[in-house]
């Protein structure tokens, strides 16, 4: 305590690293109180702040330090949470909540009256702290250089930190060992089959078979810890024994958490499950053994998503050392991990800094009530992502609290409000329109735990059902938990007084999704079109991605949806919380965000060729009407397209097409290049270059089937080989006789189907390509059936033909069988 003192009153800053249960957290404040650097200029006492990351510390640091004093809390020593306050005239020493300071700081810049602020447990590195540590900073560099400031852990990287707070160089640092007993440390790992109950559970049976004392479990959360409580309430340990089971986590309730860390009464013992709410500043009276799950469950942010979610991880090395050390505060301890040490040690050393893992909407907002563009302006020990930054000031502009970076006046109202940004314009803008209690009733049910316990599946997602749970106390449903119901009614009560709103008067639930979309306007989704052959549950989020909700739940079949809390599934989200949308209160939530978007796409339900104009809100389409397309690039551009997907059959082929695209595609075959390749791929790749010309004004389908596609793939070829293809590869022969016959242009062969009488004058075989290719002749007998094929026809008179002749004649007498030159 000496050296303490002397750092504070030589530099004004210090830094504290002692152990766990060296008593920093209830001793240190009550020795300073006499500080001769405690008092005001006319000698009056300056307060001592203590900052707690919990609740539940909070109170419990009041009461240790009064009970020390022998006083009541409330007297030289109170506290002050969200929920309750307990300070007098007297009180020289408040412990508050991190976000308390924020408050105080946003509305009195210089700390009126306070002498010293104290960072309890900052290794905790939670958002709040470290916006409130860095508010701090700037006070006492900018307007309080005599404010004191003292930041203390048991497990902190000291040297980063004093070089953060000190001002010209680094702060000091003082350590302390403490009295801390020693605690064995046991390895009992998990193997894969085995579940986290289960371990815990038997650990604790050991312990309380084989340890004196009381058993403190760590879990990861609340579900954790009833399971742990339902299973341990089976074993003959607790059920025929003097043990009670507590739970101790941070939803609950002061009482409930108060009543589990009081001592068990005489000749019993105790199994605390709690999460990491007691890890740090809570001394569990009569703990001897701990049992460690190893787990935690921690923020993170996905930017994708733009959400912070709670994940289940695995906790650092430091928070193990903590955790271990609440067995040695009253005595020699033990440790049960459940882990192995081989895994311990690839642990993180410290738990990452919330600052770097959630989202940051509340952050840029209080620094924009600060009047800073950027956190680089404030000390923070490390420095916020700027993508999240960055998607945080988005959000913020999106809801209404800045304009071009700079705070408005809805933004500072939305500051004064202890909830999320969102939750914020959400209650500001209820109250302002005649439905405040309810919004205040959403913004605690999505603070709180879920008042529907059950399976996800049969749990229903809609928040208004919630809603009518917590408004109305005669409401009911199967799967309500009346705690939590009780809990949200009396928090959403705090939240109406601070708001202002009037709760009498009758609540409309059915204007919660108006409400809900006012602080979730990026999570606006839509029921897909034709979602409805997939089954009802499928929807569109405002961000383009998809998410979905049982086919059976009763807003499966809902237009749309405001969506309130989604799981982590980054392709397509499983809806956790949600309120019904109606068409008009979709375009009213959307009214300013909407662009025009005209598109031509194909109906296919008409076959037709559509112009749709849609009022689009992101990926949602608020409005859509059809009509006849404009001629221009957009209605050419669906009209290709609709023959690329449908193929060239689409297009009227006539007789003459037919014929030019037979011809040209043998010139490729035959010639190659300038012939090009007009097989069907090519074509369909290449309709821009041939196709599109002639759609000039096209509009419907009709339009397709009156391009003249002969001419179409004329023009393709180029005019100079197009007159080209009529010499080289002509349509039709011409027969001796002045009659013309088609000529069939096939992969390999030209085929000329002609009666025999009329191929009699011919002196040579028929050729195309300047004669390098001969025609397949095929003649004909008077009924037009094939007689002969043959590529020489002259040798086929001279030959074969006396054959044939000779049957011909059989069947058709009355012809002429005689070759004027070859009939022998």
């Amino acid at each position: 305590m000496a050296e303490l003192r002397r750092a504070l009153a030589e530099r004004g800053v210090a830094v504290l690293t002692a152990e766990p249960g060296a008593g920093k957290t209830t001793v240190v404040p009550l020795r300073l109180l006499d500080e001769h650097w405690l008092r005001g200029p006319d000698g009056e006492p300056l307060k001592i702040l203590v900052l707690e990351p919990r609740r539940v510390a909070t109170r419990a640091a009041a009461a240790r330090m009064s009970a020390l004093l022998g006083d009541s809390v409330g007297a030289t020593v109170g506290y002050r949470t969200r929920d309750d306050t307990k300070v007098g005239r007297a009180t020289h020493i408040e412990v508050i909540t991190e976000g308390i300071l924020t408050r105080r700081i946003q509305n009195d810049p210089e700390l009126t009256g306070v002498g010293l602020v104290v960072f309890d447990e900052f290794h905790e590195r939670s958002l709040v702290g470290d916006v409130a540590l860095a508010l701090t900073l700037d006070v006492r560099r900018s307007l309080r250089p005599e404010l004191h400031v003292l930041v203390m852990s048991a497990t902190l990287d000291a040297a980063a930190v004093a070089d953060l707070v000190g001002d010209d160089g680094p702060a000091p640092v003082v350590s302390s060992v403490g009295t801390v007993h020693p605690v064995e440390v046991v390895w009992r790992p998990r193997t894969g089959r085995d579940d986290v109950v289960a371990s815990v559970v038997g650990a604790v049976q050991e312990c309380l078979a084989g340890q004196p004392g009381d058993v403190l479990v760590f879990l990861p959360g609340a579900r954790e810890i009833n399971q742990a409580q339902r299973a341990l309430g089976g074993t003959d340990a607790v059920r025929s024994g003097p043990v009670d089971v507590a739970p101790l986590f941070g939803a609950m309730a002061a009482r409930d958490q108060d009543r589990a860390l009081a001592p068990p009464a005489p000749g019993r013992r105790k199994v605390v499950l709690a999460t990491d709410i007691a890890e740090t500043s809570l001394t569990v009276e009569g703990v001897r053994s701990v049992v460690d799950s190893g787990l935690v469950r921690s923020p993170r942010f996905d930017p994708r998503t733009g959400m912070s979610r709670l994940v289940t991880v695995n906790h650092s090395r430091a928070s193990a050392d903590q955790r271990a050390g609440r067995g040695g505060r009253t005595g020699p301890g033990l440790a049960v991990r459940l882990w192995s040490k081989a895994d311990h040690a690839t642990r993180l050393a410290f738990a990452p800094p919330e600052i770097s893992q959630v989202e940051l909407s509340g952050l840029v907002l209080e620094l924009a009530q600060w009047g800073v563009d950027a956190p680089s302006e404030l000390s923070f020990l490390d420095q916020p992502p700027a993508p999240a930054v960055a998607e945080a000031t988005e959000l913020l502009e999106r809801l209404g609290a800045l304009h071009h970076g700079r705070l408005t006046p809805l933004g500072r109202r939305m500051a004064e409000l202890p909830v999320h940004p969102r939750l914020a314009r959400m209650v500001i803008e209820a109250h302002d329109t005649g439905h405040g209690w309810l919004g205040c009733v959403l913004a605690e049910l999505l603070n709180e735990r879920d008042v529907l316990g059950g399976r996800p599946d049969e749990v229903p997602v809609d928040l208004s059902l919630r809603a009518g749970l917590v408004i109305d106390r005669r409401a009911g449903h199967r799967s309500a938990k009346p705690a939590v119901v009780e809990q949200v009614r009396r928090r959403a009560g705090q939240l109406a007084k601070r708001a202002g709103v009037d709760r009498s008067g009758r609540v409309d639930l059915e204007a919660a999704g108006s409400i809900l979309g006012l602080a979730y306007p990026d999570r606006i989704a839509q029921a897909r079109p034709g979602s409805g052959s997939e089954g009802p549950g499928r929807f569109r989020m405002h961000n383009g991605t998809g998410a979905w909700l049982g086919a059976t739940d009763p807003l499966a079949s809902s237009p749309a949806l405001v969506v309130a809390d989604l799981d982590g599934d980054r392709r397509e989200a499983r809806i956790r919380l949600a309120t019904s949308l109606g068409a008009a209160e979709l375009a009213a939530l959307t009214a300013d965000d909407t662009d025009e978007v005209v598109t031509v796409v194909w109906d296919d339900e008409r076959d037709e060729l559509v112009e749709r104009v849609e009022q689009r809100s992101g990926g949602l389409v608020v409005r859509s009407v059809e009509r006849a397309p404009t001629p221009g690039a957009a209605a050419e551009d669906a009209l290709v397209q609709r023959v690329r997907s449908r193929g060239l059959r689409v297009l009227d082929w006539s007789a003459k097409a037919t014929s030019v695209h037979t011809r040209l595609a043998f010139a490729h075959r035959h010639l190659g290049d300038p012939w090009p390749d007009v097989a069907e791929p090519v074509l369909l790749a290449t309709l821009e270059d041939w196709l599109t010309p002639f759609l000039s004004g096209a509009t419907r389908r009709r339009d397709l089937q009156r391009v003249d596609v002969a001419e179409a793939l004329l023009a393709h070829v180029g005019y100079p080989q197009a007159g080209e293809l009529g010499r080289l590869l002509p349509e039709s022969f011409e027969l001796p006789g002045g009659r013309r016959r088609p000529l069939d242009y096939g992969d390999h062969d030209v085929v000329l189907s002609a009666r025999a009488q009329d191929l009699y004058p011919l002196e040579s075989h028929p050729t195309v390509l300047d004669g390098t290719v001969s025609i397949v002749v095929e003649l004909l007998s008077p009924a037009q059936r094939p007689i002969q094929r043959t590529a020489d026809l002259v040798g086929f008179w001279q030959g074969s033909w006396a054959e044939v002749r000779k049957e011909m004649r059989g069947r058709y007498p009355k012809h002429d069988w005689d070759h004027p030159k070859y009939n022998s």
